[in-house]
């Protein structure tokens, strides 16, 4: 038993240090590569305030365009940087119809304005991807709250869109073939540039007429801002004007090319400050703490690498806060843990009791947490859906090592016979106070 202790403890060390160097260095095995969190073209992505990019700006070319009509531009265009991956793009409008787009790590300004500025394809497509029309024969679309029928009972947000003559005539038999087709394909698929942004269902009530009207609505559990995004996408895909591109640069990094090494210099003294802290406070579970943080800092970096996260300063706020959220995990643990203890408990005893005891208020807080990461992102734009999204990654794995890695090797340490309790906390303090009332 102890001698596995010992094996698993060093299997554990080794994890540790192959997970970092993974993580920050890359490999190279049978043809896989990878080239680290920092590699150009498969590790993070920089926000423009530490790597700079592009900035285009747009003008309509029309007199005096509507709010509706930018708001749908600026709908695209969110859309269309999402799908490339840039979550940390940023887009303005003023007056005058002029849209602004700063792209972070993008030097090709030609290239990125091609694809901002071609008109935006909205396609309504059969089940078996089929096209029936694109987005000429749509009128108008706008989102409403109501109730969708004589026979609903509440009100709900939902989107109604109508049709030219022609693009009703074309509904009219598509929503007819659809309602026949039964069950698993009896819906419209609605595209924009050929990516899905509704799939609407058609009652089979329908099968024989068809929804012969000029107007139609699309309804499923909407909230009033989900709906209102769905109908600036389907207005765009028949935008009343096109943009023509007035000026494009590129810029450099706005908080300087020291930034980010700065960063992550003054995230590593912090880390090792707090590795020297939790070994000097509690003495081996902090040794232990320190290890399961050196895997939670592979984890995140690596995780992070290969989902090319958009990472700005913020963002790495983000990872610092969520280090700190998963030392205060092993705090919480470790005080239940001495408790014991001074209890009379056995080591092995204090050990399991002490994380019981602790889980309940390590995983509310992380949750709730969670929760606001996922308001954040939802709601969020640029620089906190950065921020949002390596936090709330951040606190997932960080519960992982505090939870069950910590646990696992605090037990593989009684398994190798360490029950010396002056290695768990200071007896002499506790000596000291006297008995407890």
């Amino acid at each position: 038993m102890k001698k596995k202790s010992i094996a698993i403890l060093c299997l554990f060390v080794v994890i540790a240090v192959i997970l970092n160097y993974v993580a920050f260095f890359g490999y190279n095995i049978s043809g896989f590569t990878y080239g680290g969190i920092f590699d150009e073209e498969k590790g993070i992505r920089k926000g423009i305030d530490l790597a700079g990019g592009s900035v285009i700006t747009f003008q309509a070319n029309t007199d005096n365009p509507t709010p509706e009509d930018m708001a749908s531009v600026e709908a695209v265009f969110n859309k269309r940087l999402t799908d490339l991956g840039y979550t940390e793009a940023r887009i303005s409008s003023t007056e005058g119809g002029k849209i602004t787009v700063e792209i972070p790590s993008v030097f090709n300004t030609d290239e990125a304005a091609e694809v901002l500025g071609k008109t935006a394809k909205l396609t309504f497509c059969k089940a078996n991807g089929d096209e029936i029309f694109d987005g000429t024969f749509v009128k108008s679309a706008a989102n409403k709250y109501g109730k969708t029928s004589e026979t609903a009972v509440s009100s709900e947000a939902y989107v109604e869109i109508e049709f030219t003559p022609e693009g009703r005539q074309k509904f009219t038999e598509a929503t007819k073939e659809a309602a026949s087709a039964g069950s698993g394909n009896n819906y419209i698929i609605i595209k924009m540039d050929d990516a899905i942004i509704s799939q609407a269902s058609v009652d089979s009530k329908y099968a024989s007429t068809g929804i012969n009207s000029d107007k139609t609505i699309i309804s499923g559990s909407f909230t009033n801002e989900a709906a209102s995004e769905l109908a600036s996408q389907i207005k765009s895909g028949n935008l009343p004007f096109d943009l023509s591109v007035i000026t494009q640069e590129t810029v450099g990094a706005e908080l300087g090319a020291t930034a980010l090494p700065k960063s992550l210099l003054a995230a590593g003294i912090g880390i090792i400050l707090i590795m020297l802290f939790m070994i000097i406070m509690y003495r081996i579970p902090g040794l232990i703490a320190d290890l399961s943080l050196a895997i939670y800092v592979g984890i995140v970096s690596l995780v992070l690498g290969l989902l090319r996260v958009n990472l700005s300063l913020s963002g790495i706020a983000g990872i610092v806060l969520s280090i700190g959220m998963a030392v205060d995990a092993n705090v919480i643990i470790f005080e239940r843990m001495k408790e014991e203890l001074r209890l009379g408990k056995t080591i092995r005893a204090s050990v399991e009791s002490g994380f019981h005891k602790a889980f309940s208020a390590i995983l509310d807080s992380n949750v709730t947490t969670i929760i606001t990461c996922v308001v954040l992102y939802i709601s969020g734009i640029g620089t906190v859906t950065g921020f949002a999204t390596t936090l709330g990654l951040g606190v997932v794995v960080s519960m992982f090592t505090a939870i069950i890695i910590t646990k696992f090797l605090l037990k593989q340490l009684v398994g190798i016979g360490l029950t010396k309790r002056s290695l768990f906390y200071s007896e002499k303090k506790n000596a000291e106070r006297g008995p407890e009332a």
